[in-house]
C-alpha cells in the first residue's frame, strides 16, 4: 500500500530569505503565478504543460482558493489541493501531488507557499493586538481561548520551550549538544547565499550567550522569521524523463495528526513525526540507516532533536549524545538542513517549509554547489505544523 514511486521533484523555484517585512511588493496571488513560472521553467516546462494545483490560503481570496489562483494563471486543471497543516504544508503538498498523479488523475502539479510582503491596505481592517496568538487559537468556544490562553499558553515559544522542559526532566537537557544543532546548521547557511545568515557563522558560546527567550530555549535557537517563498514541480515518470534535471522520485510519506497544543499531548516528547516517519520508511522500502541526508522540520532546536530521535535516527533519550557524536554539516556524516534550514537560512511565514522540501530536491538533483553532497540518492524531509502537533514526513530518492 503506499506510492509506487512513479512521480517526481523535476523542478523547482524559490525567493532569497530577507529580514523585510512590509514595502510594495506583489500581491500573494502574483506570488503564486510568478513562483509557478519560474519553477516550471526550471523543469523545462511550461504553464501549459500543468495540470494540477496545491496551495495554501492566499491574501486575496477567503474561499474558492484554488480556483482564484487558476483563474489568475489561466489554466484550467484537473486536480486541485487547499491545505491548512502549518509547517507541515510542503511536505504534505508533495505526497498529494504526487498521489494525484499516481492515480492518473494529472501528470504536472505545482505546489507553490509564496510570503513576500504584500502592497499596504489603505483601509486596512480593525484588530485587536491582543488577539494575535500565534498558533494558540483566540476563536470563541475554541479549547485554547478557555484552558490556555488565560494561563499564559500562548503561542509558539511558550509551547516548546515546555516541551524541552518536559524532555529535561524525563533524560536530562545538555545545553550544549542542543545549541552545537544551531552551529551547525549555521556553517550551512554560510554556504548558502540565499540565507538570512549567510556568511555569519556563530559558535556554541554565542548560542549560549544569547539572550533566553523561553527557558531553556536561547535566541538563537528560535527560528529566525524572514520574508520569501518557493515553489515545486511534480510531474509523472514519463514526463519526468523529459525535464532538464535529475529527478527526485517521490517514494514514501507519512502524516500523523495529535494535537493542536502541547496541554493535551498523551507524551510531549512523543511526537507525531515517529508514526508519520514510520510509515514514510515502510512505504519507501528503506531503513534511517539509508538516508543520504535529512531536510528536518527546524523551528527550535528542540524540534531537531526529537525529529532525530523519533523518526528513527536514533532511540529516544539519546538524539543529544547521537548529536555530539556527529557532525551535522554539508561536510560531516549527519548531513541536516544542508541549506541552513529555517534556523539560519529564515523561515518565510507559512512558507518556511518549503525550505527543507526545496533543498532536499537541490540536493538530490546534485544542483547545490558549494554545498552538494558527495553522494545524495536518498533524503528524509519532515514538517511540523503548530506545536508538533501536525507533522509529516517525506522520502525522496534520485532517478
Amino acid at each position: 500500500m503506499g506510492l509506487k514511486g512513479d512521480a517526481a521533484i523535476v523542478g523547482f523555484a524559490e525567493y532569497k530569505c530577507e529580514r523585510r517585512y512590509h514595502g510594495p511588493r506583489r500581491f500573494t496571488i502574483e506570488q503564486w503565478a510568478d513562483l509557478a513560472h519560474q519553477a516550471l521553467n526550471d523543469a523545462g516546462l511550461s504553464i501549459r504543460d500543468m495540470d494540477g494545483i496545491v496551495c495554501s490560503d492566499i491574501r486575496e481570496a477567503g474561499m474558492f482558493t484554488p480556483a482564484t489562483i487558476v483563474e489568475y494563471l489561466g489554466q484550467p486543471v484537473n486536480f486541485a489541493e487547499r491545505i491548512d497543516l502549518g509547517g507541515a504544508i510542503a511536505v504534505g503538498m508533495i505526497w498529494r501531488a504526487a498521489a494525484a498523479i499516481e492515480l492518473g488523475i494529472c501528470e504536472v502539479v505545482v505546489c507553490a507557499l509564496p510570503s513576500l510582503p504584500i502592497p499596504s491596505n489603505p483601509n486596512p481592517p480593525q484588530m485587536n493586538p491582543r488577539a494575535l496568538f500565534g498558533s494558540s487559537s483566540n476563536n470563541w468556544g475554541s479549547p485554547q481561548a478557555e484552558f490556555d490562553i488565560p494561563y499564559g499558553n500562548l503561542a509558539q515559544n511558550s509551547g516548546y520551550a515546555m516541551i524541552a522542559q518536559r524532555y529535561r526532566a524525563q533524560f536530562g537537557y545538555d545545553e550544549e549538544a542542543m545549541a552545537k544543532i544551531a552551529v551547525d546548521q549555521r556553517v550551512n547557511a554560510c554556504a548558502n547565499p540565499n540565507a538570512v545568515f549567510y556568511g555569519k557563522p556563530i559558535t556554541i558560546e554565542d548560542v549560549l550567550a544569547s539572550k533566553v527567550i523561553a527557558d531553556p530555549l536561547h535566541m538563537l535557537e528560535i527560528v529566525m522569521p524572514c520574508s520569501g517563498g518557493g515553489a515545486v514541480v511534480v510531474a509523472s515518470r514519463e514526463r519526468a524523463s523529459q525535464c532538464r534535471h535529475r529527478p527526485a522520485f517521490v517514494t514514501g510519506f507519512g502524516e500523523h495528526l495529535a494535537i493542536k497544543t502541547p496541554t493535551y499531548a498523551e507524551d510531549m516528547v512523543y511526537t507525531p513525526v515517529g508514526p508519520a516517519s514510520k510509515q514514510a520508511f515502510e512505504m519507501a522500502g528503506l531503513a534511517p540507516s539509508a538516508i543520504d541526508a535529512v531536510q528536518i522540520y527546524d523551528c527550535y532546536t528542540i524540534t531537531v532533536l526529537l525529529t532525530i530521535e523519533d523518526a528513527g535516527f536514533c532511540a529516544k533519550g539519546e538524539g543529544q549524545q547521537f548529536v555530539r557524536d556527529h557532525d551535522l554539516t554539508f561536510k560531516g556524516d549527519f548531513p541536516c538542513n544542508t541549506g541552513g534550514g529555517q534556523l539560519s537560512g529564515g523561515q518565510a511565514g507559512i512558507a518556511g517549509g518549503m525550505t527543507q522540501v526545496v533543498e532536499a530536491a537541490r540536493q538530490t538533483m546534485g544542483r547545490a554547489g558549494e554545498r552538494q553532497l558527495g553522494s545524495c540518492d536518498a533524503v528524509y524531509v519532515s514538517g511540523t505544523g503548530g506545536v508538533m502537533s501536525e507533522q509529516s514526513a517525506l522520502i525522496l530518492q534520485g532517478g
